[in-house]
């Protein structure tokens, strides 16, 4: 499906640049390390009289709940049946059912609205801080000990999201394909990057899988990027007090430049209309295609798919000459409880075992959301072994997503970047997006 991490705005935007979509055959053991925390699972010291105590409080809990998520291939190959099992040899009177939605980042915009978002859903990118408890539950303090990105999804001292998983962003690569094209390293600069895709599309391999027909990876190069590229979190609160911050050399314009250059060279897939997320796996895993520009989470996927985990790689993307780059580290999507739901007890311990007991992470190819505990991935190792900047996502300011989405330009799903990648002129496609951003600034009184 996709999703789709490593995908919120700025670096809200990024999480979701990050978010893991699509399908998914990892290992079934349990995430990177990561234990339980002391609330839900008592250690080998706890005493009878309190051990008997969570069981009873456990047994108590009942009742059934809806998932809902963008993994429709978790759901499809028995993944989540997997967890739901795990979720209730813990609490034996619970349910769960899991929705997958193909279209996520949009059906979740309208399920929300209309009281359809199930008990538990993974958190619109595009939600403005100050809507979270208008559809959302806050979460206990306790269950954010030690995690990645605590207040992320906070508003008014209330947290209502926590984050399912953490990635980085790069190039993934099939290293069979590279040396099929004669490449014996990996590039480390923009023009190296653009060299080793001539010679990969003169082997006849397609060098980049752009998925421009499924849209949501397209924001990778733009939207949900130019943050880290900018090498600062809150680029985003920089541009509120301009009424033209969108440029062709800013960082958003960088990055589109890169990916209209992939295009007009046809270092791209031919077909850039067709949604084919599934097939592209594949078509990296057989080597017939040689990278993409995805995160961490995809890895899992294209071993899936059929390729040996050690024919692929990761490195971070060379957005320019300069040799040292800056690589996101954000939240994958997060999740909540639904403020509609009938039995928010039972959501609410759900989402605590989901992120740190069901083994979702280390299936997903993420890197554990308590910061103690460390990945276990020789693609990670490789990307670290470039020396990348990392960029870790903060909170944004909410008037960015409200000028945003006052003036039309659709957040979070890609559409912006594909308009701009594939526009006549870039300079007056920017020129379009500050005049509707000035308008929209002024109406809010911004």
């Amino acid at each position: 499906m996709k999703k789709r991490s490593l995908t919120v705005l700025s670096l809200l935007l990024l999480s979701s640049a990050l978010a893991a979509c699509g399908g998914n055959n990892g290992d079934n053991g349990d995430n990177g390390g990561s234990s339980p925390s002391a609330a839900s699972s008592p250690s080998a010291s706890t005493s009878p009289s309190a051990q008997a105590s969570d069981s009873a409080a456990n047994t108590a809990l009942s009742g059934k709940i809806k998932v809902l998520t963008h993994r429709t291939d978790l759901v499809n190959d028995g993944t989540m049946d997997r967890y739901a099992a795990k979720f209730k040899e813990k609490y034996p009177n619970a349910e769960i059912e899991f929705e997958g939605l193909t279209n996520y980042a949009t059906d979740i915009k309208v399920r929300l609205t209309t009281g359809e978002a199930g008990d538990v859903n993974m958190i619109d990118s595009g939600l403005a801080t100050s809507d979270l408890p208008k559809y959302y539950e806050p979460l206990p303090d306790s269950m954010f000990d030690g995690v990645y990105f605590p207040d992320q999804m906070a508003y008014d001292g209330k947290r209502y999201g926590i984050t399912t998983g953490v990635n980085t962003q790069g190039i993934v690569y099939n290293k069979q394909a590279f040396k099929k094209a004669g490449i014996d390293k990996v590039p480390t600069t923009l023009d190296e990057l653009y060299a080793d895709a001539q010679k990969l599309k003169d082997a006849g391999i397609i060098p980049l899988y752009m998925n421009y027909g499924a849209q949501w990876p397209v924001s990778n190069w733009g939207e949900n990027s130019y943050a880290y590229v900018a090498g600062n979190a809150k680029w985003t609160d920089t541009l509120l007090s301009s009424d033209a911050p969108f440029t062709v050399d800013g960082p958003w314009g960088k990055l589109i430049t890169i990916a209209r250059t992939f295009v007009e060279k046809g270092w791209v897939e031919k077909d850039l209309s067709t949604n084919n997320w599934e097939m592209s796996k594949g078509e990296i895993a057989s080597g017939k295609a040689a990278m993409y520009f995805l995160g961490n989470w995809v890895i899992p996927q294209i071993v899936g798919a059929g390729a040996k985990s050690e024919d692929i790689g990761f490195f971070p993307l060379p957005y320019d000459n300069s040799g040292k780059y800056n690589a996101p580290l954000g939240g994958d999507y997060f999740i909540g409880v639904s403020k509609d739901s009938k039995n928010k007890e039972l959501a609410t311990a759900f989402v605590e075992f989901f992120v740190k007991e069901s083994g979702y992470q280390a299936d997903s190819g993420m890197m554990p959301i308590v910061k103690a505990d460390k990945p276990e991935s020789p693609q990670l190792s490789e990307f670290n072994s470039f020396n990348p900047t990392y960029i870790e996502s903060e909170p944004t300011d909410p008037k960015y997503n409200e000028i945003m989405n006052k003036a039309e330009l659709a957040i979070g799903t890609g559409a912006i970047d594909q308009e701009l990648i594939t526009a006549k002129d870039l300079q007056k496609a920017f020129d379009d997006m500050n005049a509707k951003w000035a308008k929209a600034k002024k109406a809010l009184g911004y």
